[in-house]
């Protein structure tokens, strides 16, 4: 068996605040006709030059190769041009036609994914999502507590036993910062309404993108430590893992990250620094499923757990499906929503949530299979990049960063 060609799709997301503003598909083609699909989350570059990169590597690399020689083809494009090292774009690249040879392996064994990787160790997977506002709410979600408190409940309703949210305004260029105290006292107070509000029913989970400095970070992790959160996430920017384990020794809520971090190493030193007590690989970044599996591996060894990042599409989703199923610290998965709508759609609504928990597949590779007519009929259109920050520093009483589609 041998790779022939490649097509790529970039999806408009419909719902942008659901996973991003587009999706960066790719589907590689092998000569006894069979495909396999994959997705790359580069933020940092618009579509079409992602497009000439992924080119540029599927042609250097992938072309005319053995799909199942994924480990061979890795150390050569993580090698390009003598880098050797986790450049987040290369690597993005790599993630996505990886986990398409992934999808073509399993389905030339007719096995999923995570039986040739160790074999499933988990039944059903615990699930967890962002705090949405519903359409039609004419308070910002993030601003209003109360309100926060209401949709928490509404994500019960929807049968999910964990809740992330992230309150304390917009990520910008000038982070880390140290916060004015307004937006420390906002963010415990949003915090401990919706502890209030679900009581022990649900596990709260807090988000930053990097915004604190460590002694900022460290000062609000001990207004929220009361209310018990299951993890603190990015607290500091990924380029300093020691002030990251400072924030960790200095609170006992478990400090989560990893969704700007790529390949093992760098999740090694993480580990090695005791920075974080829970990792967040995004699969369409890290290096795609192998690397991803070396690295839960790694967090094995270290006694700490995984919880793959998921804010892009859903053949992403599908890929952290396929480990999660398989790694014996998993821990909970990120989910948009119950993968209802256009989400769900373009992968023919093969991604089954139902009580909390995604069930795992069996069938052969990813599980799931990308509709093309439909992500045909919605291409991406714009200049905008997947995430966009604020450009200048966040200022008070601008606290929220998800609106309603």
């Amino acid at each position: 068996m041998k790779i022939i060609d490649i097509e790529t799709f970039v999806v408009g997301n419909p719902a942008r605040d659901f996973g991003g503003r587009y999706w960066f598909f790719v589907k590689l083609i092998a000569n006894d006709g069979s495909v396999g699909y994959g997705e790359v989350y580069a933020a940092s570059f618009s579509p079409t030059v992602v497009d000439a990169m992924v080119r540029d590597v599927f042609d250097r690399y992938v072309l005319d190769t053995d799909p199942f020689r994924i480990e061979h083809l890795f150390r050569r494009a993580y090698s390009a041009g003598y880098s050797q090292r986790s450049d987040l774009s290369l690597m993005a690249v790599l993630s996505g036609l990886e986990i398409a040879l992934w999808d073509i392996v399993g389905k030339a064994l007719d096995k999923p994914v995570h039986a040739l990787l160790g074999g499933k160790v988990h039944e059903r997977l615990r699930a967890y999502t962002y705090l949405y506002p519903r359409a039609g709410d004419t308070a910002d979600v993030y601003a209003d507590a109360d309100l926060a408190a209401r949709r928490a409940v509404d994500m019960l309703d929807l049968g999910f036993t964990a809740i992330k949210f992230d309150p304390c305004g917009p990520y910008t260029a000038y982070d880390p910062r140290q916060p004015e105290i307004a937006v420390l006292e906002h963010a415990a107070e949003f915090t401990h309404t919706i502890r209030d509000a679900v009581g022990s029913r649900c596990d709260l989970l807090f988000g930053t993108h990097g915004q604190f400095t460590a002694a900022a970070a460290i000062r609000l992790a001990r207004r929220l430590e009361s209310a018990d959160p299951m993890w603190f996430e990015e607290p500091v920017p990924p380029e300093n893992m020691e002030a990251m384990a400072r924030v960790a020794r200095a609170t006992t809520i478990p400090v989560a990250t990893g969704e700007r971090l790529a390949g093992k190493h760098e999740f090694a030193r993480l580990l090695d620094l005791e920075a974080a007590a829970i990792l967040q690989p995004a699969l369409g970044r890290v290096g795609g499923i192998l690397e991803a599996k070396k690295i839960a591996a790694i967090a094995e060894a270290h006694y700490c757990q995984i919880a793959p990042h998921l804010y892009c599409g859903p053949i992403e989703a599908a890929a952290n499906i396929q480990l999660d199923a398989c790694s014996p610290n998993f821990l909970i998965q990120e989910c948009i929503l119950d993968f209802g709508g256009f989400y769900g759609e373009i992968v023919g609504n093969a991604i089954h949530f139902e009580d909390g928990y995604l069930a795992v597949p069996d069938g052969p590779g990813l599980g799931v299979s990308l509709d093309e007519s439909l992500a045909a009929a919605h291409p991406w259109e714009g200049s905008d990049l997947h995430l966009m920050v604020q450009d200048h520093p966040g200022e008070s009483g601008t606290w929220g960063s998800i609106t309603p589609a």
